[in-house]
Order: C-alpha cells, then structure tokens, then sequence
C-alpha cells in the first residue's frame, strides 16, 4: 500500500417517489452503473470541505444549489482499499424541494422507488450504503462511517466525545 487516495462526493436527492440516482455513463470509476444523482471527485481546494465539492457537483451537474435542497447533511463515509488506493467516499442526503425536472450531462436520472435497490447495478460501496439507509439511516439523523470488505460494509455511527 503506498498512501495514494481518491476522495469522492455523492448526493442522494429524496423525494415521494423515492431516491434520485443517476446511471452514470462514461465514468472512469463508476461507468454504467446507478449512483447518487450529482459527485464526483474532489478539487484540490475541497480537499478539507466535502461540503463545498458536493455543493460544486450539484451546480456542475444538475444546475441546483443549496436553495434547492432541504436538509442537505453529510450521513455516510465509506472506505475500500481498490486497485492499490483508499477511496473515501462522502454521502449526502437531501429533500429536493418542488417537483422539478432535473437532467444530467453524467448520464440518465432516475427516481429509484425505495424498495427497488436490492438488485439495482451500484458500485459495492455505494451499494451497502444506500440499503442500510433504506433499512436504518433514513429513520436517524446520525452520521455512519463504514470500512467496505468483501462481505459487505460495517457501519458503526460516529459520535464527537471527549478525550
């Protein structure tokens, strides 16, 4: 393992009718595949604010802001050793106010119903996230860290403390 790094971004934009998730095309690292509807990598500049990257990708690629979102919070970090590298991914959830349309440039948008994930194509990262805020994250407002192994993610919430 030599150190190198790869810092991603996702938002998961929820409605009615269920989550927003975008099926990439043309992705170097997640090509024909469901992800949140707007991330991607971080800027040398976001390097300490996941915010500000998540908040550029839903600009760059779904032309919304902030305005257009309620309760936009950081829920999930996830990490998995791949092709020699630590990716660490940051997830955001958020209500898209109003029902309006939103296209991509990344690929197709699409309202996945939340019980429709269990065989959607999803990166293995993105994929025990998302089940286990179907099944757990979605009823919280607390932020979960997970390590990705080959049997799955472990989850565990975080908690600021003293010491």
């Amino acid at each position: 393992m030599d150190g190198k790094l790869r810092n991603m971004t996702s938002v998961y934009l929820t409605g009615e009718q269920g989550v927003l998730c975008l099926y990439r095309i043309g992705s170097r690292v997640a090509n024909n595949k469901y992800i949140g509807s707007a991330g991607g990598h971080f800027e040398k500049e976001e390097l300490n604010d996941a915010r500000a990257c998540i908040l550029r990708e839903m600009g760059e690629e779904l032309g919304i802001t902030e305005a257009d979102v309620e309760d936009l919070r950081m829920r999930y970090i996830t990490y998995r050793l791949k092709d020699g590298e630590i990716r660490q991914n940051y997830y955001f959830f958020g209500a898209l106010k109003g029902n309006r349309e939103l296209n991509s440039s990344e690929g197709n948008l699409e309202w996945i119903p939340y019980e429709g994930f269990d065989n959607l194509n999803m990166p293995v990262s993105a994929k025990h996230m998302i089940l286990h805020y179907l099944k757990v994250g979605r009823f919280d407002d607390r932020l979960y860290a997970g390590i990705t192994q080959r049997d799955g993610t472990c989850f565990v919430p975080m908690e600021e403390f003293e010491g």
